[in-house]
Order: structure tokens, then sequence, then C-alpha cells
């Protein structure tokens, strides 16, 4: 009885990663606590880990723990891209989601800017741009995973792009919103840090310790202290750790029984990393549902309309200049892509709270992030109607359950 027991609980929590219901019960919890008791919630964003510093829970989740994340998501961009059977390997593959994230920021910033113009709300919401630029890049690659199938390639394509509009969004945050001066020479300890993570590769040390908490802990500390963002601080270590000379596929199971030191440490951050994205949603997704403004519109409209349009004409320009769209990938996939990437959600909570000081405007910009989620339908719809992913007459490969996976 105990060992039914015992394959019961982890049949139960291999589905819970395979539709990341992690993430999805600290949202859940978030959005329930902060309407119920919101000085509560608030207090625990805000809770001090360690006396009288600035070390708050919400910072140890975005900026330390979300780190790991982004390290593990940017492994299998940068194997899809720099290794031999690569999805997105040569400059013309890799440009074509690259150019994606491009229409992806600019369009729907354009989008806001207009609609807000035409309602004769510019000069009060103006601000807000930013908040339509970056895609919640866990939750995009679960409606991926649900419309496409953990397989198929357009989901290293929606990673990378996902990845690069974060990456351009915590830019704008810099730069649009800056909270203090940006310290550019501190990024100088960056290339340190990836000289001494390939000191640690000549040296042949096989342990992904000794890259995360040396030349990785140095790399966050740049980004930091720099005024740069810290969760992509881990980022520029991982191409200095040992690799396989191939890519098999992005978050393949076959990856498990490989034994370098990159895949060793996606495969040891993998449970911990489930932990992570829970207490990410129940850090950040606390909305109260007490304000509605035409804001919240403007920002719906850029997510979702912005975002599929932007991702979609940019990419079928590419393509008619000459750049390649991934083996598997067919130009009818990119409307669906474009339209899962208009889930802005939690990076886009944290944009409204840097573009938009407290009150009813950054309440409505909130609830317009909030109802990104109508990604996910409008994803489906156009899936359906384009027969792409799982209602493909030609379905791809779709059994790659999880996001990471472990022993």
């Amino acid at each position: 009885m105990l060992n039914s027991i015992l394959q019961g609980t982890v049949r139960t929590a291999q589905f819970a990663k395979q539709f990341s219901l992690y993430l999805l019960a600290g949202t859940f919890m978030a959005l329930v606590w902060a309407n119920v008791d919101w000085p509560g919630y608030h207090h625990f964003q805000h809770w001090l880990l360690m006396g009288s510093t600035n070390v708050t829970v919400h910072f140890v989740v975005n900026d330390v723990l979300m780190a790991i994340f982004f390290a593990v998501a940017g492994k299998e961009v940068w194997e899809a891209m720099a290794l031999e059977n690569g999805k997105l390997r040569g400059f013309r593959k890799a440009a074509t989601p690259l150019l994606a994230t491009l229409g992806g920021v600019v369009v729907p910033a354009a989008v806001y800017l207009t609609v807000a113009y035409v309602n004769g709300d510019l000069a009060a919401v103006s601000r807000g741009w930013g908040v339509v630029v970056a895609t919640d890049i866990a939750f995009a690659i679960l409606i991926a995973r649900l419309v496409f199938g953990g397989g198929h390639p357009a989901i290293a394509f929606l990673l990378l792009l996902a990845i690069a509009d974060d990456a351009i969004g915590l830019v704008i945050i810099a730069v649009v919103y800056p909270q203090g001066d940006i310290q550019v020479g501190w990024l100088v300890l960056t290339f340190v840090a990836v000289a001494l993570g390939y000191g640690c590769r000549a040296l042949r040390l096989h342990s992904f310790w000794w890259y995360l908490l040396i030349p990785g802990s140095l790399s966050w500390l740049s980004f930091y202290w720099a005024g740069i963002h810290p969760a992509l601080g881990l980022l520029p270590i991982i191409p200095t750790m040992p690799h396989a000379e191939t890519d098999l596929g992005i978050f393949v199971r076959e990856e498990l029984s490989r034994r370098d030191t990159l895949n060793q440490f996606e495969h040891w951050w993998a449970g911990p990393t489930e932990a992570i994205l829970f207490l990410f949603g129940l850090t950040n997704a606390g909305v109260v549902f007490s304000q509605l403004g035409p804001v919240t519109w403007y920002v719906v409209t850029g997510l979702l309309l912005g975002k599929t349009l932007g991702v979609t004409l940019f990419t079928w320009v590419g393509v008619a200049c000459g750049l390649e769209l991934p083996q598997g990938i067919r130009l009818r996939d990119v409307p669906v892509i474009g339209s899962i990437a208009g889930v802005g959600f939690t990076v886009a909570l944290f944009m409204t709270v840097a573009a938009f000081v407290p009150g009813p405007v950054q309440d409505a910009a909130k609830m317009g992030a909030l109802f990104s989620f109508g990604a996910f339908g409008l994803a489906l719809l156009m899936a359906y109607l384009l027969r792409v992913g799982r209602f493909s007459r030609d379905p791809q490969v779709v059994e790659v359950p999880t996001l990471v996976e472990s022993h």
C-alpha cells in the first residue's frame, strides 16, 4: 500500500510539473490572498528577511531565485543556437525569432499609444507603453506546450523570443523608468565572470557548482550593481559550462542521460525550479479586482493584438527578405506564436509598478496584465482556424511533458 501511495504521489507531482500547476497554484493563492486580505499580502511581499536591510521576500524571489529559472531557460536557447542540430543554429535561423522580438516590442507599444491617443488619454497614460512589451516566459511556454505540444520547434522559437523580449523589457525599466543612475562600469565584472567561467572549464572542473557560485555570483552582482535587473545575471555564464556537442531538442527526455556539466545543472535544478515558479506566482500575482479603467483595455489591446500583429508581420518580412524559419515551423504557425507571446501577466505586472505611481491608473493597468491570459483563448482559436499545433492534420511530435525533467 505504501508503494502505491508513493507511486501516486510521484504521478501527481509529474502531472503538476507537466501543466505548471505549481506556478498556477501560486498565482491562484496570490489572487485570493490579495482580494481577501490586501494589507496582509502586501506585508508578505515586503517582509524583511534580514532585519533592517532591504532583503525582502519580493527581492529574493524576483531578483535572486528567478535568476535560476532564466538560466535554465537560457540553457535551452543557447543549445538551440550554438550546438550542432540546434533548431536556431545559423544566423538566418536565429535572426528570425530576434526580428520577431523586435516586432513584438515596436508594434504593441505603437498599438497602446495609438489607442490611448484616439481615446484622448495619451498624456495621462503614455508612460505605460512599456507594460505591453514583455512576455511572461513561464506562462507562454505552458500555453505553447498545450497548443503545439512539448516537442514542437515553435517552443524553441518562442523561448528565444520571450527571453529577448524580457531582456528588452528590463532595459526599458532601467532606461525609461529609472530608479537611480545606471552604473555601466560595473558590467566589466561580467566579462571577468565569463573569463573565470572559461578558466574553470580549462581546469576541467565538472561540477556546475564551481560555475554557479564563483563566476555566476560575480556576474549576478555585476548586473545588480550596474542597475540592470539581476534576474538575467546568470545568462552570461551558461556558455562557459562544459556541454554536449549536439542539441537533442528543447527540454527533451533524452537529455536526462547526458552527464555533461550543463545538463547536470538543468537536471539538479528541475525540482527547485518548480518551487521557484510557485513562489514567483505567489509573490507577484496578487491583483485586487477593484479597478477597471481605459488603461486596462489599452494594455489588453497592446498585448493581444499588438503582439500577434508585430510578431507575425516582422517574421513574414524577415522570411521574405531571405531569413529562415527553424525546421518544422511554417508561416501559418507564426500568428499563433505571436498570440501566445501576448501573455504578459507577471512581467507586465512588474512593469506597471515601474511605470505608474500607486493609484487607480496603476491598478487598472494591473487588471490589463491579468486579462492578458486571454492570449490562451486567442491562441487556441487561431490554432484551430489555421489547423496548426494540436489541430494540425500533420501533427508534430508532442510528447515532452515538462519544462524541466528530473531523474
